[in-house]
This record gives C-alpha cells, structure tokens and sequence, in this order.
C-alpha cells in the first residue's frame, strides 16, 4: 500500500523501511537493485529506531532522478514531505524560541514521539515530524493548546532528534537555575526590586549554570560564530551570536542566570568576579567537540542593568590559511608580500574593527617568523598566543603603553615588529625611530581607506619626511560574506550596481552574475563564510612626492590609482566577476572612495 493510499484514510501508520523503498522505486528515484539490498544492510541500525529515511541516507545511494547525486537525507525528507502533502520545514535553531516551544509538551512526550514544536503563535502551533502518518500524538496536544490550531510540518529527523535534546536539556538548566529562588546583586542592575526577605544568592558553579555554559559555547562553535554577546536587560537578558558579520538573536535568560552566566565565564577567564563596576578583560582556551582547540577572548562593560560580557572566538587554525584562502591573490598578494619582504619600514593596515586586520597581521607575521629572525609584538590585547612570536601586552594600569613596549621591544634585539595599534604621537614616533635603526614594523591605523592613512599620520604631527623616509606602504581591508557554493544561483547582471562599483575604471560588465539563495548548509542566508577585499597604496616615488603638510587626499587617492592601487569597491568588484560574492555585499561594507 502507497503512502497516498494510507493517508487518504488516515490511518496510524509508521514509516517502514520497505514501504518507503518501495516508493522510492515507483516514483523513480531509487533503483530496484538497490531497494533489495536495503534491507540486509540496515537491520542492525533500524533496531536502534531510526527513522527509514535515515537508514536510506545513510547508504549514499544513487538517486536515479539526479545523475551524479546521492540520496542525502535531506532530499529525501523533502520527498517524503512532497508523498504526504505535508509542508517541508528546515530547522534552524536560531529562529526558534526555545523556551516557549518546550512548554508545549514534556521531553519525554516528544521524545516519545519524536517530535518537536517549532513556532507558537497567538492562534497556531507549529510541530515538525518525520512520521506523517502517525496522528496518535495530535488529540493530546490539541487538548492543551487553548484553542489554537495544530499545524504539522515534516523536518529532517535527524534534526529533530538533535535539537530536541538540546532544547530541553537547556530549558531544563535555565529553569532549575531560577527556580532556586535565587537573585542578583543590587549593585548591578540601576533599577534592581529589592526583595524583603531573599538573601540567597546563585553560584556561578552551580551544575545547571556549568551545563549552560557549556551548551552555549558548544552551539557557537557548531553555527560558526565569531562572537557571543551576553546583554543584560530588565527582566531578562539575551544571548546573541555574530555570524558572518551579522547578529543573530539566540537565546534569552531570567535576569538572575544571566548574571550567573557571566560570573561563570569570568571565573573561567581569570577575571575579578566580585568587580562589577569596571570593565574587566580575559581569556579563556578550551575545545569543540571535535577536539579542535579554540581561543576566546572577553570583555565586560558595566551596564545599566547588569554586566554586558562579549565573547571574541578566535580560531587558530586561521593562521594555517594561505592569503589565497583570506582573499588576497593576484597582483595585491605579490604587492603585500614585496612591502613585508622589506628589512626595515612600516607597513601599515587599516579598517573598522572587525574588518580583519588581525588575521591579516597574524598570517603575515607567521609567514615571516622564520628560526632566523626574531619577531615581537605588542598588543591591547594578545589576540591569539602564537609559539613563534614574543609576545607582549600593553598594561594601561602599570603606564605599559605602545610606545613603552616599542621602547622596550627594541632592547630585545628584533627584527620584526607589530604594534598593535597606533593611537598616538608618541607611538608614531616610537615605530618610525625603531624603522630608521633598520627594523621592519607591522601596525595597523583606524582609518576608511588607504590614502587617509597618510592624512591620519600627518593629523597625529608626524613629519611628511619621516612618512616618506619609513612607510613603504598601506593596506585597507573589509570583510565580505561569500556566496554559498552549494546554493548560489545564477541571475541577471546589475549594471547600474556594477557601474556604482567599478566608476572610474570603467570595467567591463561579467556576462553573469550570481545571487544567494539559501540552503541548509548556510542556514538560509545564501552566503558562506567571509573573505576579505583589499586596497594597497604602495608608497612610490610618485606618492611620496605629493606627501606634504597640506597633502590633498582626493589628488593622492587619484595618484595612487594610477599607480596601481585597486579601490576597495574595484576588489570588490572582481569577488563579484568571480561568482564569489554580490554587489549588495560589497557595496554594504566598502566606503564611497571619492572617485565615483
């Protein structure tokens, strides 16, 4: 009997690994030679109650519609869905509340029947399933919904199986941990109640407020999180995760366990847990499940209702990335690396935060940290501890400055070193006398492109001729999010975005243009991780020749273009030829240059 058949009567059926075989056959999709070897291969794991359309995946068959393509789990989910006339969800743990879908049904009740709310509206329930035919669930779900609708959708059952035990195992710490009757500390919150008689307060290590914790940074590092944001509010706080740039809403915690969250997270960094009202820093280092090591870098700011914490995630590995990998290749890569194979000079590189200027001063440093040379740094703060390099920390408390490390670093014999940041005169000056006594220094400056580094040394009361006699050249970079590969489509070409991008070049239009379109490997964004662009400003004869007290920044943006210097937008552009990413993104993060 066909799945249609059974569901026109309604029956209480569940899935069966032949039936499904079966109609795979029939509707072409799986081959009869296959079918039959299905069921001598998957008994054993059809005991641990799978469900068919996983044990199917599982075996990376052939899908007879689609040459060259398996059947994955997920296009069958979606055939299943198409057979029962159901709607076909992906699960995306960042759109869902997960405290409100847990009150819908117990753990044990979903497990049970291995399902899952998604959505709870003012008159709708929304419940994924990978069983269409089974209804027994529906009349006790119905009988406590108050009237509202129960709509059934059919998801991956893996998925579903996931994010059912992550869901409730967090649902069930957030709640025994506010459960305790336990409250925050008056100093924390401007507008804390005082509640007459409650004297109890939440330990940090309590078991619940540690298995938070760890599911926090455990469903970061799996959705590809850059950054954790810890916000403290009224009445409870929110958890948001920064992903390819963007800031995603993730979850929200009672006000108490916030707090408590946070207590846990500054233990774990080192940092004064009973200091509430100063800004603090820390680190801490820990592993994914995969055991892949992972570094996090914190900072707390008091807020008006409580301590505001973000969780910078650092990958190590990053630095095994070739600039290739980082976005930097061609005709900008060998300029890069002609500035840095320079014994002595500054080479500067700027951009807003995040745009990755660390990345970018970490893999050149680990390119050129050879057993031959001796590179040092100083940071505000140590981004990511690297054997290769000395590394050192500026102390604002102890009048550890930039300029005191660079003082200091230069009595270390080096021959290599990055400063974390000019801010000031006495910085400049500190990096341009260690690059007239015949070291190379890496820097970065918080500028909008390259040429206004330039206008921003002088601004410091750097001399033309000391900017002329040390910098060898500047670079600006973004970040933009590239096209996912496994879902991009290709569409019409937009010429009045690519003319805003390419003005003045005049570059010829790309015949085709690609435009996201989501999948459930991106998460539904269209886009995949992130790549940067660049504008190098080599400081040649010809632009050393403008620099001057009164320097006019439009004249030496049009120098430097013809003497190569390819516009963050131009960089852009070519990502965009390339079917890497969009002219939306380029144009969402690089600056109108004064040329168009």
């Amino acid at each position: 009997m066909s799945f249609q058949e059974s569901n026109t009567r309604k029956p209480d059926i569940s899935l069966s690994l032949r039936t499904v075989a079966d109609d795979l056959v029939a509707d072409g999709r799986l081959s009869l030679g296959d079918s039959e070897q299905l069921s001598l291969k998957t008994r054993r794991k059809e005991q641990l109650n799978w469900n068919p359309v996983e044990l199917i995946a599982e075996e990376r068959l052939d899908d007879q519609n689609k040459p060259g393509r398996s059947l994955d789990l997920e296009s069958l989910t979606i055939w299943l869905a198409e057979k029962a006339k159901q709607q076909y969800v992906r699960i995306d743990p960042l759109k869902i509340d997960s405290i409100v879908v847990t009150r819908i049904m117990s753990y044990e009740f979903a497990q049970r029947h291995q399902i899952l709310a998604l959505d709870v509206k003012e008159d709708e329930v929304v419940i994924a399933s990978a069983q269409p035919y089974l209804h027994g669930w529906e009349e006790t779900i119905e009988q406590s919904l108050s009237g509202k609708i129960l709509t059934r959708v059919i998801a991956n059952p893996a998925d579903i199986r996931r994010c059912t035990t992550e869901f409730y195992t967090m649902a069930r710490s957030v709640n025994k941990a506010n459960a305790s009757g336990l409250n925050t500390s008056s100093l924390s919150n401007l507008e804390q109640m005082l509640e007459l008689g409650q004297i109890e307060q939440m330990e940090a290590n309590d078991a619940h407020i540690v298995n938070i914790v760890d599911w926090l940074l455990n469903y970061a590092f799996t959705q590809r999180a850059s950054d954790i944001h810890l916000e403290p509010r009224r009445d409870k706080g929110r958890v948001r995760f920064r992903i390819d740039g963007v800031l995603h809403l993730v979850y929200e915690l009672p006000s108490p366990v916030m707090t408590a969250v946070v207590s846990r997270l500054k233990t774990l960094g080192r940092m004064d847990v009973a200091e509430k009202r100063r800004p603090q820093d820390g680190r801490l280092k820990t592993k994914t499940v995969d055991q892949h090591e992972v570094e996090l870098r914190l900072s707390t700011l008091p807020t008006a209702h409580g301590e505001k914490m973000v969780m910078r995630i650092f990958d190590p590995d990053i630095l095994l990335k070739s600039f290739g990998q980082l976005g930097l290749a061609n005709d900008d890569f060998g300029r890069w690396e002609q500035m840095c194979d320079n014994p002595n000079g500054i080479v500067l590189v700027t951009g807003p935060t995040g745009s990755g200027k660390t990345t970018t001063l970490y893999t050149s440093l680990k390119h050129l940290a050879t057993p031959e040379v001796n590179v040092c740094t100083i940071e505000d703060p140590i981004e990511m501890v690297e054997p290769s390099f000395n590394q050192m920390q500026v102390h604002h408390n102890i009048d550890l400055s930039f300029a005191d490390g660079v003082r200091a670093l230069l009595r270390q014999d080096p021959d290599i070193i990055m400063v974390g940041e000019i801010r000031d005169l006495e910085t400049a000056e500190m990096a341009i006398q260690a690059a007239l006594t015949g070291h190379l220094v890496i820097s970065t400056l918080h500028t909008n492109d390259s040429p206004s580094a330039v206008t921003r040394l002088l601004e410091l009361g750097v001399a033309p001729y000391l900017i002329k006699a040390t910098v060898l050249g500047v670079m600006a970079q973004r970040l933009v999010r590239t096209l996912c590969n496994n879902c991009k489509n290709e569409g019409d070409p937009d010429p009045d975005g690519w003319k805003v991008l390419t003005t003045p070049w005049k570059m010829k239009m790309p015949v085709r243009m690609y435009h996201p379109v989501g999948c459930l490997d991106c998460r539904d964004t269209g886009y995949m991780g992130r790549q940067g662009i660049y504008e190098l400003l080599p400081m040649t004869d010809t632009i050393k020749a403008i620099v001057g007290q009164n320097v006019n920044i439009g004249k030496l943006r049009m120098a430097a273009m013809k003497e190569g210097m390819k516009t963050l937008r131009l960089s852009g552009a070519m990502k965009v030829a390339a079917g890497e990413t969009t002219i939306a993104e380029v144009l969402r993060v690089a600056p109108f240059s004064g040329t168009e």
